[in-house]
């Protein structure tokens, strides 16, 4: 009998291996805390030789398994004590762990093993052999913290490794939680100033383990530069955010003070049961990292932070609603003390970073403190991407409309709202011919205060901002309408028009100078107190510089500065929320997406539903009508074009044929179509409020809005689709957060991975007859925050590998290699696409996945069930570090064969990058064009029910942007997928071709979709030209939309008078860019309609669109 094993392989193997190089000593301490190594090396130090002799280091050096292995050899080997306090349980140093035991075990050497949060575990103490009393006394010793407890812990080590001591000392501890100020320690309750004088009042919380470590600089200094501004600052420390002693007394704290604002500086999240401590007050808590890198490897990294640094300090605060401010200090070395063999290591505060927190800080004090008929405000709207039929765009939101509620919401509310547009058609009339003009001498003076690098940058790239085609006489011109205290203004374009496939292919370019100017304008000539920019999303947040923890020299921190930033976010678009969030600091107010409901069945398709549905009851009663039957739907089908679009192939039986047409026919009955776009803080009118709380929604909206401008926390809630199943993001209007990277997958993903996995496969074996060999997933961001990443273990499962979670938490910590035989097939050659986003979120999954490859390239199992044996090179591709997107559908200015080929060099050159271990951001075009030539299958997956393909230019990019990359590199063309995961139970595989069949028929064409547009006048008719400008990419890029579908759409359209009409009426500058694309794919051979009256209607303006 023989066992299949599934192998195991930790994530602790992808780190660095390392030699410490430390002699041996009697008492050996390992932990992840700098702070608690620092206070052990003072205790010993203070102990004057009376204590054994002593070795620590930092289990962040210990965590590949050779490191260890080389440190038990040269140091615990020769140790007679050891004391390893761990942070995050087991998973965190599970190697270690067994080794150090069987270390311990073998010689005599004490061990002991404790939580260092804490809390109890039993798993540490069954790994450590000293009784279970001195354990604890050990743990609280450590908890307690102090120099004197640090010493008596590590006499207490000593005593249990059989080695003289020095008695325990009792001394004064260090207060569990307390007050502190600079200069001064530990602050008695009766010394604090509590007169309530008017002045502000900021509260900085930090952990007590840097007191008792003498590790207070990042503290120290962002309360004094706090109190130079003015502000009355105080010091709250405790043990943790969690530790049940510290929670109320933190309470009533904070409820005492009343704060306008807090800084926090702990990590992680502090939601419990009973919610947060920072829940009692209503004051922005805004969370600082004190970074784990050094300043230098900071400053010359493009993601800012560390993957844990990320995850404890960023993602996981803003569970509690907490707004990222940035860094403050990182970790640098002391001079090394050599009887030690350690160099202390501390946080430094970084000046020019904390005055930047506290600057923030300072703007939602004044907000908080300026009277709402006082406060001047900025709503911006998106011009991405640069059309004028396009202003305005903001995914599924009415942005427009949005504007006009807002200011009636204002100005209700007591703010100075005047000359306020009665609706969404007078706006957009102000907005083109209403002007605001600021002096060019204005702005010089203003950029003078940027980084020189920025000035340089900015020149040299677009030269003298005189140049600028937004000057006019001298002055900057900006499409701005104001509206008392308050502006209406679109963000201008962030290059020029004619150089943007440039722009968007180098990461590194620069905005141009009336970008620049406009910002400036609005902090400097505006004096706004907050800027909010409405929908999802505008182009400040993907502006060069670093991912997260922004330095002055990145674009995005130095033009919006100091000002609080309000973002209205569709909720169920968590990874565009989240940059905004990381690199912004913007409070990201959740809205409702679109009501949404099953679109009418296009009339062309009811005669072959009442076929279908005879030969349904005709089946097993009428043998000779159903066949009858059955060659009258093939017959229909073919007359109308469902045979190509359902994918009917000449192979098929007429029964098998008819299957196919009904599963198509009733995935377009059941295509779901949003009727209309939201606006946000109203419910729709015919709003069913048993399908989803739309009143609730728009009131928590508004709710949420109001309490940012009053410099008030807005309350925390997740991101995702509630039309997936995510019922737990309504009401609407709160602080979006989403997953924990580190969790990623999660378990219920691994499931749904392998759901989508098995329907690829047999999808595959259904149009091919065969397993694919070679598959390449496209992998996004939001979709991986949204899922969980189900897209992601799907490709493990395809590779034949399964994910491995810590036993007490959702934290992936490696993965198992499911052996062939439970396998039951080959071993699929995956490559991934990722896009930038998820690279900078999801740092730790590329190298898990290239971790997985190389463990199977070992495997001794036969080429043919595993091509990793003998196809080398890297299997994760994405942009450049710090680039986003895909940069194709800026190079599609005309539908030529050349754009074509400028379209798939675009795709090549944006994902010509490799990421995943020692290669991560590394230079690999020639790997990429092997594994894109390579390929026969791509595949994207959408999970959001609620949208589609046609939607937005992001599916084309990067669908038919490979498709374009493949064509260009020649060899034969890979069947394109994609994936519909909207439904949990029932994933579907449909070729790109059917997607977008079921998408025109069911939605685009469809007259309940056009109708809900028509409600919003100018955004409703820049959404129909959107989604004619995603059918020509498709069609231009991947061949996968047939004539027949742009007269399907035209008819819809254009070919209709009243949606003809409207079109004309309410945006003019659609009109006339819909009829340029149907002259374009007419003109290029993609639609051949033979009707001359389409022909006369897109060459003939209407007197509208000649005026505009």
């Amino acid at each position: 009998m023989h066992i299949l094993l599934r192998e195991r392989h930790g994530l602790e193997e992808t780190a660095t291996a390392e030699d410490l190089g430390q002699p041996p000593a009697d008492l050996v301490v390992l932990s992840f805390s700098d702070s608690d190594l620092g206070g052990f090396a003072a205790a010993w130090r203070g102990a004057q030789s009376t204590l054994p002799s002593l070795r620590l280091a930092n289990l962040r050096r210990l965590i590949h398994p050779l490191s260890v292995d080389l440190y038990i050899e040269k140091t615990l080997s020769g140790a007679r004590g050891i004391l390893v306090r761990l942070l995050g349980g087991i998973a965190y140093w599970r190697y270690g762990i067994e080794q150090v035991s069987a270390l311990a075990a073998a010689k005599g050497i004490a061990l002991a093993i404790i939580p260092g949060d804490g809390r109890p575990d039993p798993r540490l103490d069954a790994a450590s052999n000293l009784p279970p009393s001195t354990l604890r006394r050990l743990a609280t010793l450590c908890d307690k913290g102090g120099p004197d407890a640090a010493r008596s812990a590590l006499a207490q080590l000593a005593l249990a490794s059989g080695l003289p001591a020095p008695p325990l000392l009792d001394g004064a501890a260090l207060p569990k939680h307390g007050y502190y100020a600079p200069g001064v320690g530990v602050v008695a309750d009766d010394a604090l100033d509590l007169a309530q004088d008017g002045t502000p009042i900021a509260l900085v919380v930090f952990y007590r383990a840097f007191l008792a470590a003498a590790d207070t600089d990042p503290v120290d200094r962002l309360i004094n530069e706090l109190s130079r501004r003015g502000v009355r600052a105080v010091g709250l420390f405790a043990a943790s955010l969690k530790d049940p002693d510290s929670d109320p007394w933190l309470r009533a704290s904070l409820a005492q003070f009343a704060p306008d604002v807090i800084i926090n500086a702990t990590a992680f999240s502090a939601r419990g049961e009973h919610g947060a401590p920072f829940d009692v007050v209503d004051a922005p808590v805004l969370q600082v990292a004190l970074a784990g890198s050094t300043r230098a490897v900071w400053a010359e990294s493009d993601r800012g932070l560390s993957p844990p640094d990320l995850a404890i300090h960023v993602v996981l605060p803003e569970i509690d609603g907490r707004v990222f401010a940035g860094v403050a200090s990182f970790k640098e070395a002391e001079a090394p003390d050599p009887e030690l063999g350690y160099a202390r290591i501390v946080h430094c505060g970084d000046d020019e970073r904390i005055k930047a927190i506290v600057a923030r800080a300072c703007g939602w004090i004044n907000l908080r403190r300026t009277a709402d008929a006082n406060k001047r405000l900025a709503l911006v709207l998106s011009s991405y991407p640069g059309r004028d039929d396009q202003v305005a765009h903001a995914v599924g939101l009415d942005a427009l409309a949005s504007a006009v509620e807002v200011l009636r919401l204002l100005r209700r509310q007591g703010f100075a709202i005047a000359d306020e547009p009665e609706d969404s058609a007078k706006l957009i009339a102000r907005l083109k011919t209403e002007t605001v003009r600021w002096p060019l001498q204005a702005y010089r003076d203003a950029l003078a205060g940027f980084e020189p690098a920025l000035i340089a940058d900015l020149a040299a790239q677009w030269g003298d901002a005189e140049s600028d085609p937004a000057i006019v006489d001298g002055d900057f011109v900006f499409r701005i309408a104001r509206c008392g205290h308050a502006v209406v203004a679109v963000q201008p374009d962030r290059g020029q028009k004619r150089d943007r496939a440039a722009e968007y292919h180098d990461p590194r370019r620069a905005p141009r100078h009336s970008y620049v100017a406009f910002y400036l304008w609005l902090r400097h000539a505006a004096r706004c107190d907050a800027l909010i920019h409405m929908g999802a999303h505008g182009t400040l947040e993907w502006l060069p510089g670093k991912s997260v923890a922004l330095s002055q020299a990145c674009w995005s921190d130095a033009l919006l500065g100091a000002t609080p930033l309000i973002y209205p976010f569709i909720v169920n678009d968590p990874g565009e929320a989240a940059a905004a969030k990381r690199r912004l600091g913007a409070v990201t107010i959740g809205h409702m997406t679109p009501p949404i409901s099953a679109g009418k069945l296009p009339p062309g398709l009811h005669a072959i539903e009442r076929l279908l549905d005879e030969y349904s009851l005709a089946e097993g009663l009428d043998p000779r009508r159903r066949e009858r039957l059955a060659s009258s739907i093939i017959d229909s089908a073919r007359e109308t074009g469902l045979d190509r679009d359902s994918g009917l192939t000449s192979e098929m039986t007429p029964r098998e044929a008819v299957v196919r047409l009904d599963s198509f026919v009733c995935d377009v009955k059941t295509t779901l179509v949003a009727d209309g776009l939201h606006v946000f803080g109203r419910a729709p009118e015919a709003g069913d409020e048993l399908t989803m709380p739309f009143a609730h929604c728009a009131a928590g909206e508004r709710a949420a809005l109001l309490a940012a401008l009053d410099g008030r926390r807005v309350p925390p809630g997740p991101s995702g689709s509630p039309w997936r199943g995510r019922r737990d993001v309504l009401p609407t209007g709160r602080n979006l957060f989403t997953v924990d990277p580190r969790a990623v997958p999660s378990r219920n993903a691994a499931d749904q991975g392998t759901l989508l996995a098995e329907a690829l496969l047999t999808r595959h074996l259904q149009d091919h007859g065969d397993y694919p060999r070679n598959v390449m997933l496209d992998l996004w961001g939001s979709a991986t925050m949204r899922t969980a990443g189900e897209e992601f273990a799907m490709a493990l499962r395809l590779i034949g590998v399964a994910p491995e979670w810590d036993q007490t938490s959702t934290r992936v910590t490696g993965f198992d290699i499911i052996p062939l035989p439970m396998l039951g097939r080959p071993r699929i050659d995956v490559t991934l696409r990722i896009s930038g986003l998820f690279r900078d979120v999801f740092q730790n999954l590329p190298l898990l996945f290239e971790q997985a490859v190389a463990a199977l390239a070992l495997r001794d199992e036969p080429d043919e069930e595993n091509p990793y044996r003998r196809n080398e090179g890297p299997r994760v591709f994405g942009p450049a570090p710090g680039a986003y997107g895909a940069g194709v559908v800026e190079t599609v200015t005309e539908l030529t064969p050349q754009t074509i080929i400028d379209a798939g060099e675009a795709w090549l050159a944006a994902s010509g990058f490799a990421y995943g271990g020692a290669q991560d951001g590394a230079v690999a075009r020639a790997a990429l064009e092997h594994r894109t030539r390579a390929a026969d299958a791509f595949v994207h997956t959408q999970d959001l029910p609620e949208t589609d393909l046609l939607a937005a230019p992001d599916y084309a990019a990067h669908e038919a942007g490979f498709a374009a990359a493949a064509r260009k590199l020649g060899g034969a063309a890979p069947t394109m997928y994609h994936a519909d995961s909207a439904r949990l139970d029932a994933p579907k595989m449909r070729t790109l071709n059917e997607e977008i069949a079921r998408v025109v028929r069911g939605r685009a064409a469809n007259p309940r979709w056009i109708e809900g547009q028509m409600r919003h006048g100018f955004r409703g008719a820049a959404e129909i030209a959107s989604t004619l400008d995603q059918m020509a990419l498709f069609a231009h890029l991947a061949g996968a939309v047939p004539s027949a579908h742009f007269d399907l759409y035209y008819d819809a359209t254009l070919g209709c008078d009243a949606v003809r009409d409207f079109i004309e009426q309410a945006n003019p500058e659609a009109a006339a860019a819909m009829r340029q694309r149907f002259q374009q794919v007419l003109d290029a051979g993609y639609w051949t309609t033979r009707r001359n009256s389409a022909i006369e209607t897109i060459a003939t303006p209407s007197q509208t669109e000649a005026a505009s």
